[in-house]
C-alpha cells in the first residue's frame, strides 16, 4: 500500500508563493503518474497538475504558469511551487498517485489527507 504525506500549506499574502510536498511511502512494484487536486470551499476537486514518472507535466487551465509541478523519482516525491497566489486559490491541495502494488497487479490510487492553503491579506 502507498501513503502519501502532504506538507508545505499555510497563511499567504494575495502575491505570494507557497512550496507544497508529497512524499510517498510504502513497498509497491511501482508508482506512475502523481498529481495534485484541490478543492475550494464549495466548490468540486479539480486537477492542479499532474506529472508522470518520465517527467511530462499537465496543468489545470486556472494555472496559467503560476505554478509548476516536480518530481523526484529517487525520494519518491512531488512538489508544486506555486507562485503569484490570489484568494481564489485557497483550497485544501490533496496528492494522488496511481501505483501498482505488486507485478502485474491492476493500477491503484493512492490519496493523501491534504494540506490547507490560505490566501488572505
Amino acid at each position: 500500500q502507498l501513503t502519501l504525506v502532504e506538507s508545505g500549506g499555510g497563511l499567504v499574502q494575495p502575491g505570494g508563493s507557497l512550496r507544497l510536498t508529497c512524499e510517498a511511502s510504502g513497498r509497491v512494484f511501482n508508482t506512475g503518474t502523481m498529481r495534485w487536486f484541490r478543492q475550494r470551499p464549495g466548490k468540486q476537486r479539480e486537477l492542479v497538475a499532474s506529472i508522470s514518472r518520465g517527467g511530462q507535466t499537465n496543468y489545470g487551465e486556472f494555472v496559467k504558469g503560476r505554478f509548476t509541478i516536480t518530481r523526484h523519482n529517487g525520494l519518491n516525491a512531488i512538489y508544486l511551487e506555486m507562485n503569484k497566489l490570489e484568494p481564489e486559490d485557497t483550497a485544501v491541495y490533496t496528492c494522488n498517485a496511481a501505483y501498482k502494488a505488486n507485478w502485474g497487479t491492476d493500477p491503484e490510487d493512492a490519496w493523501g489527507q491534504g494540506t490547507q492553503v490560505t490566501v488572505s491579506s
